[in-house]
């Protein structure tokens, strides 16, 4: 019995002797380097992938990756030059226009053309100038903001970046037309005129 214990033993000292030499082996034997045709198989697939990269429209690349470099929505990061309040859905429009409302650079309709031909507001652009966000809420810092804001159909709420969400204003059928407002414009539009006339 003393026997067989003492040969396992020295069969265990020889194992690891042999195991720690294999171990020392491994890590001084140098990485293997690639061979002359596979560097040449290389170089030939890096070209084929190029040629056929540089032959592909933007449309094929952004195909070619479907989960890379995904275009960000406008607004969502919180860095632009303008707050948007959406008031529609954009999937309810096929094209899409913007314009200045008063002065260059302040207030801005994004209006949308849905399939039938009508046209609506999808959403407002407020200038950063003209506006701010002060605890969640949209602030305005200009008399055309100001305005806006009151005539839109619900307070703008928060949704993410510099985008919020609000209801349009109320839709004023045609038998109440002329409004008050509309009837004070027009007097005040005619006033200018005849003072340019005979000013």
């Amino acid at each position: 019995m003393l026997r067989i214990y003492t040969i396992l033993w020295l069969l265990g000292i020889l194992l690891r002797k042999k195991l720690a030499s294999l171990i020392v082996d491994m890590l001084n034997e140098e990485p293997r380097m690639a061979t002359d045709k596979q560097r040449q198989a290389a170089q030939a697939n890096i070209k084929k992938a190029q040629s056929a990269w540089k032959s592909m429209s933007s449309r094929q690349h952004s195909l070619a990756q479907p989960k890379g470099r995904k275009r960000v929505k406008p607004g969502t990061k919180g860095e632009g030059d303008y707050f948007r309040i959406v008031v529609r859905p954009k999937e309810q429009f096929v094209t899409f226009r913007n314009q200045d409302v008063g002065k260059p650079g302040g207030l801005q309709r994004l209006a949308g053309k849905r399939s039938s031909g009508s046209w609506s507001t999808q959403a407002w652009l407020v200038s950063k100038d003209d506006a701010h966000i002060e605890h969640d809420e949209l602030v305005p810092d200009s008399k055309d903001a100001k305005d806006l804001l009151s005539k839109l159909g619900s307070k703008p709420v928060h949704e993410k970046g510099d985008v919020f969400s609000a209801k349009d204003r109320r839709n004023v059928p045609e038998k109440e037309k002329p409004t008050a407002a509309q009837k004070r414009a027009r007097a005040s539009n005619i006033k200018k005129a005849q003072a340019a006339r005979h000013g």
